[in-house]
Parts: structure tokens; C-alpha cells; sequence
């Protein structure tokens, strides 16, 4: 690992910085040491700026104190990856970051105090949380636990704006301000870079409600929110932050309010379950109606857990298959997942489910997946995603890197992105046999081995994932450079797949 060339009064401020972190964190420079496997005295000199800093070094300090100890040039984290190695041995499902978001965005409903547990940290929870803290919200990490307390009087006049336009999750706070404020602007959302990703379906449901919406020349959008009436909503579309805009404005209309042709995917199910323990009585969790009892004033003293994410499950079931690895996977929310297993069944690949069990939110069904490596063979028939029950629209990409070891040809037609299928032809930077039908639809011959090369992450989080799969697979270096559109969903991955027999380095440039 490559040593940074800091001089003398550099590694003083950023000593000085380090005590700083481990201050407000109530951490003892003992505790600190334990986490980086260094000794107390050791940390007494970096905190002193007696010691120079290795890249390894700080990358390890930045994750155990949860924050970037130098700001980066360019900001890009990159990873190398030596690829062609069979994996090991067991790795866990971390909690939904689409339940989350939606978690974050839900508490502004809350006038009590909300302890949000095990929240995966992730740089999509970090830009929402970013953004209420600017608005004036308390939000305080506990170990992996969030604690969250409105102030009396929500003000967007610091909002942060640069944080705002990263997050797609941003216009899921429209429901929940309009509770709080007769008027305001957002930016217009950002997050992943996927073609025309209209807000159209939220504009139409919230006017139901008695919303005012307009975009201004400036991309914000104007919002106002007086006299709200409960209402019957049919949903221009059947996505999932549209549903959970919707039902978070209908539960603080006092009446009864029914959303037709809602999502039931998993983050929308994780946002009722949160909404009943506010005290909101909602019929039909898990189906495509939802009648939603409107509560005007919640406050209260709330906890709750979110979830395991089906779309990290997924993607350790992608390695796997792509890698022909045996790995037992945990805490899979298996039905999310149960389409996307039978098809890969179909393709020849070979897994178990090890036991069944409830998560701690009390009702998502979990399992421990177990993979052998696996012969696998093309589907004949085309992959496609559909809203739950159907296969998951996130989870579809994951078949990319998969298909590139069946033989046969593979047809996947991704038609609910304008442009995300043309992410997947990044892998024929690796050698795989990527064919662009249209910008809906690809065809992957195989299987092909995979060979290594130097790719830049594309603006979007699934189609970088799966380009991490695919040099997991290729035999030899690859570097996969920055990185954050995987961090916008996924902790400490490169930590965790090592721990499988997976060789990737950490490289931030400075």
C-alpha cells in the first residue's frame, strides 16, 4: 500500500482531527486502537502527528470513526481486484437500503423520538441524513442505530443542496414536509443515472391528496400542501417511492384513504409495518390496495429495525454463480428472492435453503441460502423484471454477470430503464459477449472466461455492482475505479468479501 507524502504540520492537523472524531464518538483511544489492531501508543502518536499514515491506515481509521480523515482530490475510491478465486465460508445480509431511506424520510411524521436499529451505513443514508440535519432534524448514530428528534420548527432555509441532488430518496421527503410546512422547495432528485426517470407518478398521486406541485426554471420544485383530504389514488405507475409517498402524506390525513395499484415490494411492506408502531392502521400490507387510516398527530417513542436487503442477497447469489463458489449466505429475505432462485434453478444452479426465520421487524421472512458451484445452461425464455411478486427489478442486472457463464444465449430485457442496459456492455471490457439488441434489451453469449481490465464505475449503482462480479470472476488485476455508486448501497463490501477469500484493496486517491 502506497504511503501519502504528508509533511510534518499536515499529519498534525489531521492528528488533531482523528482526536476530534474519537471525542465526539465517546471513544477511548484504547477503543480505538482495539478496532485498528494497533496499540493505545501508537494512536497517542498519530493523534500528536508524531507518525506518518499509510493509505491502509487511514482508510481504516475513516471506516472506524465514520468519516473521511482527508478530504480526497478527486474524491474517487477505487479497488483492485485479483480475480479467479473460488470463495468460502459465510457472509450476511446487512439491512434494506431502500427500506431505509424511506425509514429516514418516515420520522419527520414522528414528533417523539424514533430509534431507527442496525441502519446499513451506507452513502445513501448518510446524504438523507445530511439533508435533515441542515433542515434542523437530530440525528445521532449509536453504534448502528439512528436516533432521530424533529426540532419544533423545521426550517429549509440550510438546506443542503449538495446533498440533496445526490439522492433520488430526496423526493421522498415531499409527503413528510407538507405535514410541516404549508410551503417549500427541493431540488430535483438525483441518484442513479438511468435515462428519463420521471417524477410525473408522485406529482399525480399527492394532487389527490390536495398537493400544489410545479417545477421551476431553477429544478426545484415548489410544493404546497394546505387543507390535505384523504382520497382514493390511483398510481400512474406501480413504483415503490411513489407508494411510499403516498401512503406517508394518507397517514397523517385524518380519514380513510385507499392507494390502487401500489407496489408490495419489500421496502414499501417495511415502511407500513413502521407506520402501524406510529399508530397508522393500514389493510392490505403486502398486496397491491392499500387502505390507509390517516392519524393527524403521532407522537411517541418509537423503535424499529428494517429488514434485510433482497438485492444484497442477490448479489452474493450472482458471485457466487459467476465464481462457482460455495458460500452459505444469511438472513436472506426469501420471498423476494423465491422467483429469482427457480430461475436460476432452471439454469442448472445448485443452492439449498439451510433454515427459516422471522426478522426482527416480526414479519419479513428470512433464510440461510447455501450455493454449490454449478454447471450452468442459458434459459431459453427472456428475464425480465415485474413489480413483486415478479422478479426484482434491482435484483434483474445480476443475471448479466451469471448468463456470461451459461451456455447458450441469454435474452434479458431490462424495459423499465431507458438506459440501463446500456451499462451492461461495460462488461465486455472484461471479455464477455455483451450484445446491445436496443436500449432495452441484451443477449449474452456464453460461457466465456472472464479477463481482467480497468473500468470506470458507471453512474449507477446495480450495472457497477455487477462489473465488481464479473472481476471477482476474471483471472488476475482489475482495478474498478470510483466507486461510490456501490457505496450508495452496500457497506464495507470489499471487507466482506474478503472475508470469503476474495483479494480486493481500498485505494483512495489523494
Amino acid at each position: 500500500m502506497s504511503q501519502p507524502s504528508l509533511a510534518s504540520s499536515d499529519r498534525i492537523r489531521i492528528g488533531q482531527f482523528i482526536a476530534q472524531l474519537r471525542k465526539q464518538k465517546s471513544m477511548t483511544q484504547k477503543e480505538l486502537a482495539g478496532i485498528l489492531r494497533t496499540s493505545q501508543s501508537a494512536v497517542v502518536r498519530m493523534e500528536k502527528g508524531e507518525q506518518n499514515f499509510s493509505t491502509e491506515m487511514l482508510s481504516k481509521i475513516s471506516a472506524a470513526l465514520h468519516k473521511d480523515i482527508i478530504t480526497l482530490a478527486s474524491g474517487a475510491v477505487n479497488l483492485t481486484i485479483e480475480g479467479g478465486r473460488k470463495l468460502s465460508g459465510t457472509i450476511t445480509t446487512k439491512t434494506s437500503k431502500n427500506a431505509a431511506v424511506a425509514l429516514l424520510c418516515a420520522a419527520l411524521l414522528n414528533k417523539g423520538k424514533t430509534t431507527l436499529k442496525n441502519m446499513p451505513r451506507i452513502e445513501e443514508v448518510y446524504r438523507i441524513i445530511e439533508v435533515l440535519v441542515s433542515i434542523g432534524v437530530s440525528a445521532e448514530w449509536k453504534g448502528n442505530d439512528i436516533m432521530i428528534a424533529p426540532p419544533k420548527k423545521v426550517s429549509l432555509t440550510r438546506l443542503n443542496t449538495v446533498s440533496a441532488k445526490k439522492t433520488r430518496s430526496i423526493v421522498m421527503l415531499w409527503a413528510p414536509l407538507a405535514h410541516l410546512l404549508p410551503r417549500f422547495s427541493l431540488p430535483y432528485p438525483g441518484g442513479c443515472k438511468l435515462g428519463e426517470r420521471s417524477v410525473r407518478p408522485h406529482v399525480y398521486a399527492l394532487e389527490e391528496f390536495g398537493f400544489r406541485i410545479k417545477r421551476t426554471p431553477g429544478d426545484e420544485y415548489e410544493i404546497a400542501a394546505k387543507n390535505l383530504k384523504p382520497a382514493t389514488v390511483v398510481l400512474y405507475e406501480s413504483g415503490d417511492t411513489v407508494t411510499e409517498n403516498a401512503l406517508m402524506a394518507a397517514a397523517k390525513i385524518p380519514g380513510t384513504s385507499i392507494i390502487k395499484f401500489a407496489s408490495a415490494n419489500y421496502q414499501v411492506q417495511d415502511l407500513c409495518f413502521f407506520l402501524e408502531k406510529l399508530g397508522v392502521r393500514i389493510e392490505g400490507i403486502g398486496t397491491t390496495t392499500l387502505t390507509v387510516h390517516g392519524t393527524p398527530d403521532i407522537s411517541m417513542s418509537v423503535e424499529y429495525e428494517p429488514a434485510e436487503d433482497p438485492t444484497e442477497s442477490m448479489l452474493f447469489l450472482s458471485i457466487a454463480a459467476t465464481t462457482q463458489s460455495a458460500i452459505t449466505i444469511e438472513r436472506c429475505p426469501i420471498d423476494f428472492l423465491e422467483l429469482e432462485l427457480l430461475k436460476l434453478e432452471k439454469m442448472g444452479f445448485r443452492s439449498a435453503i439451510l433454515k427459516r426465520y422471522k426478522a426482527h421487524n416480526g414479519h419479513t421472512n428470512l433464510a440461510d441460502i447455501r450455493t454449490f458451484p454449478s454447471t450452468l445452461t442459458a434459459l431459453k425464455d427472456k428475464i425480465y423484471a415485474r413489480p413483486y411478486p415478479g422478479l426484482n427489478i434491482d435484483n434483474l442486472p445480476f443475471f448479466i454477470p451469471i448468463a456470461t457463464q451459461a451456455k447458450g444465449r441469454t435474452l434479458i430485457h431490462d424495459w423499465v430503464y431507458e438506459s440501463r442496459a446500456v451499462y451492461y456492455t461495460e462488461l465486455s471490457k472484461l471479455g464477455a459477449n455483451v450484445i446491445l439488441a436496443d436500449p432495452h434489451r441484451v443477449y449474452i453469449e456464453g460461457p466465456t472466461e472472464l479477463t481482467p481490465a480497468e473500468v470506470v464505475c458507471p453512474p449507477a449503482l446495480r450495472p457497477a455492482a455487477i462489473i465488481l462480479v464479473g472481476m471477482l470472476a476474471a483471472r488476475g488485476h482489475s482495478v474498478l475505479r470510483n466507486i461510490y455508486s456501490i457505496n450508495r448501497g452496500y457497506e464495507d463490501l470489499a471487507v466482506r468479501l474478503n472475508k470469503l477469500g476474495a483479494h480486493i484493496e481500498v485505494l483512495r486517491e489523494f
